[in-house]
């Protein structure tokens, strides 16, 4: 199973796309890629690249359905960049330079963080496919900058120094990422069921009890019967992340507070 990731392609060819930077051209003779006159923009095929990703999920970005949306010819996309490990990154980094940021300074450092979170859990609703991309390498362009440093305010007057408060960071963004993965997923296997929850409990709940023991396994039994009955089903995204997002910041507060 392949995962797409950030930070694939050609590093310099990468950054120069990213801050839309003139590439050099190659030597005479080595490399050098004939066609027709451009008549598309690196910004146009980024947007067709995550109109794609929203409908469809990243599998269905290739250079062929990109260029068929642009209605150009496969070929020709190759002029503009080189592939889509490329665009994978200029897709990431256009969606973080969208994103709205506000002047949030009166609030508190908790409610400006809380801010932070919803701001990239609205993100990952609005384009599921990024949440999903691995970017331990992440794409370094100006969305990407401009999303971190907004985002490290979040932390101002809180004492932290610059390592801890990348690190707390980096430790909001994941639980925020992982929580809209999980909520994807579940959004997806809901979308393409036959059954809705309750159909899928109201024919799974009498088979369960046949061979369930409570005797064996009391907790189990009582505790999900609790929460199902609470949530409407077995998992509910919006519980979950409410009651997550309140453990991390009592955490980082917990941090702060020995600062």
């Amino acid at each position: 199973m392949t995962t797409d990731a950030t930070g694939t392609g050609d590093p310099g060819r990468t950054l120069a796309l990213l801050w839309r930077r003139a590439v050099a051209a190659p030597a005479a003779g080595r490399g050098r890629r004939r066609g027709p006159r451009q008549g598309r923009t690196v910004d146009e095929i980024v947007d067709a690249a995550i109109a794609l990703a929203d409908a469809a999920g990243l599998d269905a970005v290739t250079m062929r359905a990109v260029a068929q949306a642009l209605g150009i010819a496969p070929m020709s996309l190759y002029t503009y960049l080189p592939g889509k490990g490329e665009l994978l990154d200029l897709m990431l980094d256009t969606v973080y330079a969208r994103m709205p940021r506000p002047d949030r300074s009166g609030r508190s450092w908790r409610a400006r963080a809380a801010a932070v979170a919803a701001d990239n859990r609205t993100l990952y609703a609005a384009h599921p496919w990024a949440a999903a991309v691995t970017t331990g390498r992440p794409p370094l362009g100006p969305g990407l900058m401009a999303k971190y440093d907004y985002e490290l305010r979040a932390f101002d007057d809180t004492g932290l120094d610059d390592v801890r408060r990348d690190a707390a960071l980096t430790y909001l963004l994941d639980f925020v990422r992982a929580a809209a993965r999980t909520a994807g997923e579940t959004r997806a296997v809901r979308r393409d069921s036959a059954r809705s929850e309750q159909e899928w409990w109201a024919a799974n709940g009498p088979l369960l009890a046949r061979v369930l023991d409570e005797r064996e396994y009391p907790l189990a039994v009582r505790v999900g019967a609790a929460a199902g009955a609470a949530q409407g089903a077995a998992y509910d995204p919006d519980r979950a992340y409410e009651f997550g997002l309140a453990r991390v910041l009592d955490g980082l507060a917990a941090l702060i507070e020995k600062t």
